[in-house]
């Protein structure tokens, strides 16, 4: 990723944070196509993302930004980022560094139900 602040810009970015202030980020596994989690956005996280090219969310208990794996080394490098048609969620591919899930699964998805 790692794009400068006019490339960001031109991507009219603001238009994903039309309906709320936060977006869900569904991050996928780029070698697999494995759903490693769920998290949210907001313009902030998403541009941080863009210019670091590692996953940047907003802890909604937190109330503020994080970095993921930026404690536990279990980092996300960004390989691409997809809108959906309705310009409210993100899909994002990842290089996974470790397990994405902080129980230490791979994937969050991993309670069955059916």
């Amino acid at each position: 990723m790692l794009l400068e602040q006019e490339k960001i810009k031109a991507l009219g970015l603001e238009a994903y944070f039309v309906k709320g202030e936060l977006i869900p980020s569904i991050i996928v596994e780029d070698g697999t196509g494995e759903v490693l989690m769920l998290a949210y956005m907001n313009l902030e996280s998403l541009t941080k993302t863009l210019e670091t090219g590692y996953t940047w969310f907003y802890s909604r208990s937190r109330q503020g930004l994080w970095n993921k794996g930026e404690t536990s080394g279990h980092l996300q490098k960004v390989i691409g980022i997809t809108g959906d048609c309705d310009c409210d969620t993100l899909l994002i591919r990842v290089e996974q560094t470790g397990p994405a899930c902080h129980t230490g699964s791979h994937s969050c998805f991993f309670n069955k139900i059916v």
